[in-house]
């Protein structure tokens, strides 16, 4: 197949309806599609699998890779790093607490809240509400992981 003609067939996929993009799903992944998945994710899924076929799919450790992130086996990289080592000097987090919003500033060696320097945002969570809290979790750098 040329590469117009996956073009011009991907291209195609969006005048289909949904029940001939749910077939197309069946044909491409050989499985019903997702129960309430939307026509343009099974747009792009569809065209995916068509490109993959036509240029060779994830190297297969980067699938194993995506895999295990999907299924909670394992965190992504993005996940296991400290959310104060991917803040850049300058960002501003705001956080609203009882109707006041704060202001905190990041800085080379920190973070500047009310004027105050501090070496770590849990700091100043703890001086915002008067208990103890993940920083990073209180200005939603982190989610929240079940145990």
């Amino acid at each position: 197949m040329t590469i117009a003609r996956l073009e011009r067939e991907i291209d195609a996929l969006a005048d289909l309806n949904r029940a001939e993009l749910v077939e197309r799903w069946r044909t491409s992944y050989r499985t019903d599609s997702p129960k309430g998945i939307s026509r343009r994710l099974l747009i792009r899924a569809i065209a995916y699998q068509m490109q993959a076929k036509r240029y060779g799919g994830l190297r297969p450790a980067a699938d194993r890779r995506l895999r295990m992130i999907a299924n909670g086996t394992v965190k992504s990289d993005h996940g296991n790093r400290k959310a104060s080592s991917r803040l850049q000097p300058g960002a501003r987090l705001v956080r609203e607490w009882n109707g006041v919003s704060h202001v905190v500033e990041v800085t080379e060696g920190g973070f500047v809240w009310n004027g105050d320097r501090h070496r770590s945002l849990s700091a100043i969570a703890r001086a915002i509400t008067g208990a103890r809290w993940s920083g990073p979790r209180f200005f939603g750098l982190t989610s929240v992981d079940a145990p």
